[in-house]
């Protein structure tokens, strides 16, 4: 109770590749601390690139289990090499089984089996692993013998498992036996104050890689990666910290490389047929639409908001130049001034 009123976690050390200082995640990270130590399955839900997998290896650390942590990516993996990675097999139990090949299950033993991307699994590949929550036994392909699974499980995804679920694509009775701990991670855009964190972190990780200095930053850094919304997460945002420092020579770090990346993804977005279709439906919700001056004026306020007012960093967001958005607002200047 102690540490929920002081924001303080009991195992630090668990949680040092998390790089956080929002309060929501405190209070995830509070939770598993929790819950680590049950023998229960955790389901983590999140974003691609949210770090999904960090969590997991800081459930298994914090557990201090005696077994290893084995992180598997089960997307894409039939029935039958689903059964062969979880179950392994005997030799002879089928063509081209030269030898025994000891499944994941019993390498895990006493420790964590973590499956990512669970949500993807077929329904066949589903049923095994229900009956192997069910019974804690499985048999190994080509033998009559069951084994005992001592693993706890973790589980993660990155879809919206209350849709498979309501589709009938992700059984509901697995799903209830997955999740009795379910701990939900937010995307990076609802955790911005953790940027000024997770920046200087990448860079003396990049830097350190690359043998170079960690250069300094501007401070128009932070604002135009504020005003970016990071679909990649995380992980993006160190895959754009780790390419600028290859390009890096000077003492302070260029934003050209992140201002490319950024306006690449962009550009993207708006070409993306999905996000078009999105974007129309916006309207959806007015019952009188705006005009085409009250829309673009509400544009411009808001790309001008996320970017703290700074014309190079919402230009691209509007998908217009500098100098477009510079006379845009010089006219919209003189106006008001004629009008007082």
């Amino acid at each position: 109770m102690a540490s929920l009123l002081t924001k303080k976690l009991q195992h630090p050390s668990a949680f040092s590749k998390i790089i956080s200082q929002n309060d929501s995640m405190i209070s995830i990270l509070q939770y598993v601390e929790s819950v680590a130590s049950t023998i229960h399955p955790v389901f983590i839900t999140g974003e691609t690139g949210v770090g999904k997998g960090l969590l997991a290896e800081a459930i298994h650390k914090i557990s201090h289990r005696k077994g290893p942590f084995i992180h598997v990516n089960v997307s894409g993996i039939d029935a039958n090499m689903f059964s062969d990675t979880l179950f392994g097999h005997v030799k002879g139990a089928f063509t081209g089984a030269n030898s025994d090949r000891t499944g994941l299950c019993e390498k895990a033993a006493s420790g964590t089996l973590f499956l990512d991307e669970i949500g993807d699994l077929d329904n066949l590949s589903q049923i095994k692993l229900l009956n192997l929550f069910q019974e804690r036994k499985y048999y190994p392909i080509g033998q009559d013998q069951p084994r005992l699974c001592r693993a706890r499980f973790i589980t993660a995804t990155n879809c919206d498992i209350a849709h498979l679920v309501g589709n009938n694509i992700f059984r509901k009775d697995l799903f209830f036996r997955l999740h009795t701990h379910r701990i939900h991670l937010p995307p990076l855009r609802e955790r911005m104050d953790d940027l000024p964190l997770l920046l200087d972190y990448f860079l003396r990780q990049s830097a350190k890689k690359l043998h170079k200095k960690k250069p300094s930053v501007y401070k128009e850094m932070i604002q135009l990666l504020n005003a970016y919304s990071f679909p990649g997460n995380i992980r993006e945002l160190k895959s754009m910290i780790d390419d600028a420092l290859c390009w890096h020579k000077s003492h302070t770090l260029s934003l050209k490389t992140f201002k490319s990346h950024i306006n690449r993804q962009n550009q993207q977005n708006y070409t993306n047929r999905d996000i078009k279709k999105n974007f129309q439906n916006v309207f959806n919700y007015f019952e009188d639409l705006p005009t085409i001056k009250e829309a673009t004026d509400q544009l411009v306020c808001e790309a001008l908001k996320r970017s703290n007012g700074n014309l190079s960093i919402a230009a691209p967001i509007l998908g217009i130049s500098r100098q477009a958005l510079g006379k845009r607002l010089k006219r919209q200047e003189e106006k008001n001034k004629r009008l007082f």
